[in-house]
């Protein structure tokens, strides 16, 4: 796994490179549990997103994130108390962490896109602030 520097991400959002085999079958992308920032204690993916939806537009208080297009490609926003940028993500072995108190959207989801997210805990849903506007006011 390769962690590349902040490519203009804000602080606790670093794009993450994973292992990637490919041959005349396809891509096989991997990683082993030693190589990430945290245990995986839950998994999740996203996928058959109707156009112009919006998914996430949420921060975790405590829970940590790494966000794959497994399929197809999608727009990354993500917040901090450093800045925001809007990444696009659209390699199935390049994922981007979310640190806890980043805000994150994800939109503009292609037709054919699947978002695979790995994440240091269970779903809780007081981990969760779901108001931007609550967000920006405990950012500083």
């Amino acid at each position: 796994m390769k962690v590349d520097g902040k490519y203009g991400l804000p602080e606790c959002a670093n794009l993450i490179e994973v292992g990637s085999a490919i041959d005349e079958r396809g891509e096989l992308c991997f990683t082993e549990n030693v190589e990430l920032p945290f245990k995986i204690e839950r998994v999740f993916w996203i996928s058959n997103i109707p156009k112009g939806q919006t998914r996430g537009k949420h921060a975790h208080r405590i829970c940590a994130e790494i966000v794959f297009p497994a399929q197809g490609a999608f727009d990354m926003f993500v917040s901090d108390k450093e800045g925001e940028r809007t990444y696009r993500m659209d390699s199935p072995n390049v994922g981007i962490y979310i640190g806890p108190n980043v805000w994150c959207e994800l939109k503009n989801f292609s037709e054919d896109a699947v978002c695979v997210v790995l994440a240091s805990h269970r779903y809780m849903v007081e981990g969760y602030v779901n108001d931007y506007e609550e967000f920006l006011r405990g950012k500083g």
